[in-house]
This record gives C-alpha cells, sequence and structure tokens, in this order.
C-alpha cells in the first residue's frame, strides 16, 4: 500500500507547481519544496521520488510537480521533471547559517591558515607562536569574496572576540610576491 492509495477523487484536483528543493533529507524519507508561485512549501514524499525514478532530491534543484491539498498544505503526488543543474551536491553544503557578526578590535594582520573545511564550513588561522586561534566561518569567507582556504596559506584578517573565542571579521587573501608564487 502507497502513500496514495487513500487519494480517491482528490486525484481529479492535482496542480501543476514548479520550485526548487529547499532540502531533501533520506532518511527522514521527506523534504521541501519552494512553490514559485508563492505558496506555503510543498512536502515531497521519498515515494514519490522512488516511483518516478529519483534516489534524492538535492537542495537548489528546480522541479515541477502535480501536488495535492491536504490537511497540513500541498504535499507533491507526481514529480513531472527535474532539473538538477541548480542543486547543490551535498559535498558542498554548509551548515546552517549562524549569523555570527564580530566587531573588529584589531587591524588588519597577516595569519597564517592552520586548516579549514569547506564541508564542515569552518576553520582557524594564527598570527604566530602564542597568539589565540582565530575562527574563521566560511560565511566570512563568502563575505570577502573567497571560496576555501589552504593549510599554510597566508591571509590578511580582521578579528575580534566571538562566542567561539577570537574569530574573524574581515579576510582577505594577502596580496604580493607570495601570494602569486606557485608551490
Amino acid at each position: 500500500m502507497d502513500a496514495f492509495s487513500g487519494l480517491g477523487d482528490a486525484a481529479a484536483n492535482l496542480v501543476e507547481v514548479s520550485g526548487v528543493i529547499k532540502w531533501f533529507d533520506a532518511s527522514k524519507g521527506y523534504g521541501f519544496i519552494v512553490p514559485d508561485n508563492g505558496w506555503p512549501d510543498i512536502l515531497l514524499h521519498v515515494t514519490v521520488l522512488r516511483r518516478d525514478g529519483y534516489q534524492t532530491a538535492y537542495e537548489g534543484a528546480r522541479l515541477v510537480v502535480e501536488c495535492v491539498q491536504r490537511a497540513k498544505g500541498y504535499q507533491a503526488f507526481r514529480i513531472v521533471s527535474m532539473d538538477e543543474s541548480t542543486a547543490i551536491h551535498p559535498a558542498q553544503m554548509l551548515p546552517p547559517r549562524t549569523h555570527v557578526t564580530v566587531t573588529a578590535t584589531s587591524g588588519l594582520e597577516r595569519a597564517q591558515v592552520k586548516w579549514f573545511n569547506r564541508l564542515r564550513g569552518f576553520g582557524f588561522v594564527t598570527c604566530g607562536e602564542g597568539t589565540p586561534d582565530i575562527f574563521v566561518h566560511m560565511e566570512t569567507l563568502r563575505r570577502f569574496g573567497m571560496t576555501e582556504l589552504r593549510p599554510g596559506q597566508y591571509v590578511l584578517v580582521r578579528f575580534g572576540p566571538g562566542s567561539k573565542g577570537m574569530m574573524a571579521a574581515e579576510i582577505h587573501p594577502e596580496t604580493g610576491p607570495s601570494a602569486l608564487s606557485s608551490h
């Protein structure tokens, strides 16, 4: 018995809607679509995905679904099409946004990257022996046009006290000959 055996005449009330995957968790067995038409999010159940030939739905994928109104809102009934070219692959996903803002108490200082993990969305830089590590969040990197940090790389950073100790408030690639040399 599938999720739709009790659908009855509701099948006559299917509405075609296009939208984007907000999130989908295969272990929970469902996720949500943000419809283009401004409606509330549409529930997407794993049984619909699998029945229509998909294993999962990546965040950001565009799709067209036929949906039906239920007591708790709209639910996808059938996937008409899915375009994964706009999707964010899990390897590129970040932890939920922290919205932490830090007030810089330092000047622009040269720091070296200790480590940075894109998947986890953060890392640490140091201004040298005996100084506290400086936490760098992926959002801060993005805000200043950077996409990742490599261990050993030098950057210019302004930092201040935050919930995790010293935190970067601003970060820039180091300019000058050492930034251009190929290792």
